[in-house]
């Protein structure tokens, strides 16, 4: 008789970052995929990382960890600038990857990812997680329905209080700032409604602040956005903000449709529609979104189930995020040299 359960996932991990345990360490452990090995520059940080979150083995460096041929998915969840060098090498080495966003530092860097993804053949997938939960999916689902009437507006705000002045998203050589950290979500919300607005959003203002004591580094930054058939959309960060919010308000001609927080929907899995008909909550599920992302991945790679993410994807995110950069008066990030 064969066994009709799908071969666990591979998986090695690039670093020891906080969001690790959230973001896959959490997940794996719920759905059964396996932590291989782990790198880090500190080889006793990966020591004490695998020995905290069962990750089966600890090799000696990120070069070791993509050339193990025990591992077939790279999750890369280092500091901003360090995601393009390093997906670019787990990708020619025919590793699967999924990377924490953005992608890279910039939008030259991505199309040298989506190229390197065509020619590796293996699957690559920026860490969108938010797509994946019932929240977003019944926000699609409403606009979809024509309860809400024409997409009229859209409004997305990420943003969070200010991280320590030393964290590296503050850092302009790692490619820190809002969008980068904040702004990709607000960004990329807006760019999943082109298919009820006419076609993908184009950027029409941004403007911005910088960090007192990092140059170059944006603390803050609204986008305005145009679809083509006529709706308008703003993208808000902020990391440097009073509390913490994550919202998208979706309104059209008929009523709206509201996530408080779409970006961590276990914390709060509401969707609020508002119509003629009234005012109405509905919850759906606190359950990790990292987790539901994660089944998606294992579905694309051992079913070949259809996955909204991959290099073209991420590409497009980056040129938007660069443009906005341009306009509110920024250079995009620039590369981070890997030694």
């Amino acid at each position: 008789m064969n066994d009709s359960s799908p071969e666990p996932l591979r998986i090695g991990v690039l670093g020891a970052a906080r969001i690790t345990e959230l973001s896959l360490v959490g997940p794996a452990r719920t759905t059964g995929h396996r932590l291989v090995a782990v790198a880090a520059r500190d080889r006793s940080r990966a020591a004490a990382f695998a020995d905290e979150h069962d990750v089966e083995r600890v090799v000696d460096s990120y070069a070791d960890l993509l050339a193990d041929p025990e591992v077939e998915v790279v999750y890369n969840p280092l500091a901003n600038g360090l995601h393009g060098p390093w997906n670019l090498a787990a990708l020619a080495a025919g590793k699967h990857v999924l990377t924490e966003k953005p992608s890279a530092s910039n939008a030259e860097e991505a199309a040298e990812v989506r190229e390197a993804a065509g020619k590796s053949g293996t699957v690559f997938m920026e860490a969108f997680h938010y797509l994946f939960h019932p929240v977003t999916r019944r926000l699609h689902e409403i606009l979809a329905s024509g309860e809400l009437g024409e997409l009229q507006r859209v409004e997305t705000l990420v943003a969070i209080p200010a991280p320590d002045d030393s964290d590296p998203r503050w850092s302009l050589p790692l490619a820190g700032g809002a969008v980068m950290d904040l702004g990709c979500y607000s960004l990329q919300a807006v760019r999943m409604l082109a298919s009820w607005a006419g076609g993908a959003p184009r950027l029409a203002s941004a403007r911005g602040g910088e960090r007192a004591g990092a140059p170059g580094v944006d603390e803050w930054l609204d986008a305005e956005l145009e679809f083509p058939g006529g709706a308008t959309a703003s993208a808000r960060c902020h990391m440097a903000y009073g509390e913490l919010e994550m919202s998208c308000r979706i309104v059209g001609t008929e009523g709206e449709a509201l996530a408080p927080n779409f970006v961590l929907p276990h914390r709060d899995d509401r969707v609020v529609v508002r119509t003629a008909d009234g005012e109405r909550n509905e919850r759906l599920g606190t359950r990790s979104s990292y987790t539901y992302q994660l089944e998606a991945l294992a579905a694309h790679i051992r079913r070949d189930a259809p996955l909204p993410l991959d290099a073209e994807d991420a590409l497009a995110t980056m040129e938007l995020i660069d443009e906005a950069y341009r306009a509110a008066g920024f250079e995009p990030r620039p590369r981070t040299t890997v030694g």
